[in-house]
């Protein structure tokens, strides 16, 4: 096992750890468009994105996760992963291929799927002592196995905690996204079961509609309003007041605990050329941001004068962690669909740049169009 990050956790501390997995992949389109190979993917890959993008340079080691290597794995995914500066840790194994999957591309977007090598998933017992002790974890899996998860995660830290590691006595944020085949109602009782554990838990539209039997939930039928907040009301988090955060695409996000809620629109006249991964971009950057300050100050500085964002402070515990984390990851999330595998990273005057765009810029935009939007109706927020 091997690091490109190794005095990520003395220096800072890991602030987030994905239980994603990273994924190679094969990606086939209608014709003509040709098929391309050797794309960076897997719901880890985009969420650890998004968390680092949110992390930025000086933090970037605070983002932890695993990349299990076969003997085929592209050394150029080597260095755009070396590039990032996080804390990756790296497990060969020459002995097979790495994960490797195939994506086809049908008529109105429909998107198949399936495994052209066997997968390696992860769970508590993949982590080392360093990942084990981040202060937020990301899942993309069935209910049972999401308790699985936290259940061991929590008992190693307790086991750390009888060896005197306090470090390990403060309960992580976990942010769970259902994962979409299992997204169905024989599965209801159990996904209830397990938002007794998370803190967080994110379907896309379509997959919190499925639970129900429905085809797509829609924030301005009163029926699918109720579904979100008898969700929340059944009690989200070990203190019942965890997040339901249902994301909708071009529509943005829709955001709900109990006795409130936030609607985000999406960043607007964004390029889409690929929609595929924003969803797990999206949700590693809310997790980064609800644990670390990241560029929380550059909405603040932005905002911190318009009175309906002092109104949503107010309501929001009154320090708008969880909004600004919002808006950190729908920016986030903005960079992942500009094209087909990672947004670039690179660097001009030693400003760090994604798709050539820096992430504190876009937010500086996306603020402005909030205001814009709130100004001509009510849709956002």
């Amino acid at each position: 096992m091997s690091t490109n990050s190794t005095d990520g956790i003395r220096s800072h501390g890991i602030d987030f750890c994905t239980f994603g997995m990273f994924i190679i992949d094969e990606i086939e389109f209608e014709e003509p468009e040709p098929s391309v190979n050797d794309i960076m993917g897997g719901a880890g890959s985009y969420a650890v994105v998004g968390a680092r993008m949110v992390a930025g340079q000086e933090h970037s080691r605070s983002v932890g996760w695993i990349v299990n290597v076969g003997s085929d794995f592209p050394e150029s995914i080597r260095e755009t992963i070396t590039s990032w500066n996080t804390h990756c840790l790296f497990r060969e194994n020459m002995d097979r291929l790495t994960t490797r999957g195939w994506n086809g591309y049908g008529p109105n977007e429909k998107r198949d799927f399936k495994y052209l090598t066997p997968k390696i998933r992860l769970d508590h017992n993949s982590l080392s002592e360093g990942l084990l002790l981040s202060k937020s974890f990301h899942m993309v899996c069935s209910p049972a196995r999401c308790c699985e998860i936290i259940q061991g995660v929590l008992e190693r830290r307790r086991k750390l905690i009888e060896n005197g590691n306090l470090l390990a006595s403060r309960r992580p944020i976990f942010v769970w996204e259902p994962v979409p085949d299992l997204c169905r109602p024989e599965e209801l009782s159990r996904f209830y079961e397990a938002l007794k554990h998370v803190h967080v838990v994110s379907p896309n539209e379509y997959e919190l509609a499925q639970f129900f039997g429905k085809d797509t939930w829609d924030s301005g039928n009163r029926d699918d309003r109720a579904i979100a907040d008898n969700i929340v009301n059944s009690g989200i988090g070990p203190d019942g007041q965890g997040l339901l955060v249902i994301r909708a695409g071009k529509e943005g996000c829709y955001a709900f605990s109990r006795g409130r809620s936030l609607a985000l629109p999406a960043l607007q006249h964004a390029n889409v050329v690929d929609p595929t991964g924003a969803g797990n971009t999206f949700l590693g950057a809310l997790a980064q941001a609800l644990v670390s300050a990241g560029p929380i100050h550059v909405i603040n500085s932005e905002l911190e004068q318009w009175p309906p964002w002092l109104q949503i402070c107010t309501e929001w515990e009154g320090d708008g962690i969880i909004p600004s984390a919002l808006i950190c990851a729908t920016v986030a999330a903005s960079f992942s669909i500009e094209q087909v595998g990672m947004p670039q990273i690179s660097s001009d005057n030693a400003a760090e740049l994604w798709n050539g765009t820096g992430y504190t810029e876009r937010l500086r935009v996306y603020t402005k169009q909030l205001k814009e939007i709130f100004d001509k109706s009510t849709h956002a927020i």
